[in-house]
């Protein structure tokens, strides 16, 4: 069944094993709420709980188990030592810009003569190509190149490269097939000959272990000076940012990453710039979360190089004072609002096509093209439509009588192989199961579109396209004590795989509603029916405000947050349904 837009999800109570829920709830004395959330998670031992619940840097797994990260640390600390010429290639997104910074800071620090190099999104597209090799590397005089977040693909720039007499080393986690680029290095656990179990890294991430791996080659080589050796710690911040915003999974070393990222994120650290972009996008930064990241931090990161270029990101990441961080912040800010605006009216033109073609909601996949769309902000776009059409969506830009745009898809199809069944019609693509990059020829447009829904079809069952609203628990209102909410916000950060708990109440009963904000309905829930007094605060955010204020509920679907106003904090229910 094919889902139309704002359809109300299906709920799908999960039933965790009551042994193992059980065995949490006596060995750790957690509620019998988070315990079930924990199994939820496949989290179903004391052992792993205790882990999950206490993360540690110290449980990420080795680094040095990633193909070719020998010979990549081993290439670097001979740049680095020679005073060798390195280009840093990256992605325009905040995984690629966070990937930049990340290594351009260390290497920077280690003394090595380093410079990097951000393609336009629009003028150049993604990932390194032949033409940056003459037209940049070249002229530089680059001895060696590393790519990040990018590079699993580009055998002709690799082999341009080469010919130039210029080492490349890829950092990556794209779906990459063999053989691969011959590079000097590949490094990406996607690797079909990698077994170190980091294929779910995000591009910075992959950065930060190589890191990992340099620092330690150089100081058995004595290189570090006395209390000069870097605390990569204090760089989580940088793979937080980059992981959330990539939205891969949220789980074992990502999970452990991103914990200390925001760790690091929520103290004034030696980024001015992350401070006044916390400042400007309204965010308590003692109370920073992965959805401030997610709905606040990534969206202004990610402006530039949607709307202009990506240069711009990458300095406010690098600020050097408050001053220089405060006009910055200012600059993504207008390029934040402005492809909001693009993005509004591109939305309203696809809306307005499919109300007056409903026929193409029939199919299992959406692929549209606009000459007049901006390329920037079809990703947002794209993905916008899949959770309102629940279906893999394809947008493209047409210039020039070439097609180029951004595909998003839904769990359980792969993209990319959507997108290899139909190489015959396509220029080039890239990117991974869930999100890629893709350009084509304006003629093979509806060849195209048909090679792809015939894909979509025959690698997808028809359950994948409903829409299911997991509930980890059924939570009487009158069970909600601080205590609880404080054991939920343990299981953090919330993100891909590891989801932000969902509750159901039933038989709930209303003491006064009121709509805010023209679409937001806040309500006064009584917990308990025998004491009129207790009560706790809900709202409903992008709700229908046509229909009559309610008084009563069947069942809610709802989160369970601390809300954070005026220095004080009060527990509130988000509803998600009614």
């Amino acid at each position: 069944m094919i889902y139309g837009p704002h359809m109300e999800k299906q709920l799908k109570i999960l039933q965790p094993d009551n042994q193992a829920v059980n065995k949490l709830c006596g060995t750790l004395k957690l509620s019998r709420a988070a315990a079930s959330i924990l199994v939820n998670r496949n989290i179903l031992s004391p052992e792993a709980a205790i882990d999950f619940l206490n993360p540690s840097l110290k449980h990420i797994r080795s680094p040095f188990s990633v193909k070719d990260m020998d010979a990549a640390v081993s290439r670097i600390s001979k740049a680095i030592l020679k005073q060798e010429k390195i280009l840093i290639f990256g992605d325009y997104d905040v995984d690629g810009i966070t990937s930049v910074v990340l290594l351009f800071d260390f290497l920077n620090n280690a003394g090595a003569d380093v410079s990097y190099y951000i393609p336009h999104r629009l003028r150049e597209g993604y990932s390194i190509q032949e033409k940056h090799i003459g037209e940049v590397a070249v002229p530089e005089k680059i001895n060696l190149i590393i790519t990040v977040d990018c590079g699993s693909s580009d055998y002709e720039a690799v082999q341009a490269a080469n010919r130039a007499g210029i080492d490349v080393i890829i950092t990556d986690h794209h779906s990459i097939t063999s053989p691969f680029p011959d590079a000097a290095a590949v490094v990406n656990p996607k690797r079909n000959d990698c077994r170190s179990g980091y294929e779910n890294l995000a591009g910075v991430g992959v950065v930060f272990i190589l890191l990992i791996c340099l620092r330690k080659y150089l100081r058995n080589q004595g290189f570090w000076k006395p209390g000069l050796e870097p605390n990569l710690k204090n760089s989580c911040d940088l793979v937080a940012l980059g992981t959330i915003a990539d939205a891969v999974p949220l789980t074992q070393d990502n999970r452990i990453l991103t914990h200390f990222g925001i760790e690091r994120l929520r103290s004034n650290h030696k980024r001015p710039g992350i401070d006044e972009l916390v400042k400007i996008s309204k965010i308590s930064q003692k109370k920073l979360n992965s959805e401030d990241i997610s709905y606040r931090l990534a969206p202004r990161l990610n402006a530039p190089g949607r709307m202009e270029h990506a240069k711009h990101a990458v300095n406010i990441l690098k600020a050097p004072n408050k001053n220089s961080a405060v006009k910055m912040a200012r600059i993504l800010e207008e390029y934040n609002s402005e492809r909001k605006a693009t993005e509004k009216v591109i939305i309203e033109e696809i809306s307005a096509f499919l109300k007056s073609n409903p026929g193409k909601l029939d199919k299992k996949s959406l692929v549209l093209a606009n000459s007049n769309w901006h390329g920037g902000v079809l990703g947002i776009v794209a993905s916008r439509l899949v959770d309102q059409y629940s279906r893999p969506v394809i947008l493209l830009s047409i210039q020039d009588g070439i097609a180029k745009g951004s595909a998003r898809s839904i769990p359980g199809f792969d993209i990319t192989r959507g997108l290899a069944d139909c190489t015959d019609y396509l220029s080039g693509f890239g990117g991974h199961s869930m999100a890629a990059g893709l350009k084509l020829k304006a003629d093979n447009l509806q060849p195209f579109r048909d090679y792809f829904e015939t894909s979509v079809t025959k690698n997808t069952t028809s359950d994948i396209f409903n829409r299911f609203l997991p509930v980890d628990f059924e939570l009487k209102l009158d069970s909600i004590t601080d205590d609880l909410i404080d054991e939920i916000e343990s299981l953090g950060p919330f993100g891909t795989g590891n989801t932000e708990p969902i509750f159901i109440a039933k038989n709930v009963r209303v003491k006064n509603s009121s709509i805010i904000g023209g679409c937001h309905r806040r309500m006064c829930l009584y917990k308990n029916s025998k004491n009129p007094e207790n009560i706790i605060n809900a709202i409903q955010f992008h709700c229908n405000t046509n229909h009559q204020q309610p008084r009563f509920f069947d069942q809610i679907i709802f989160k369970l947050q601390w809300n954070h106003w005026n220095g004080k904090k009060s527990p509130q229910i988000i509803i998600e349904q009614m």
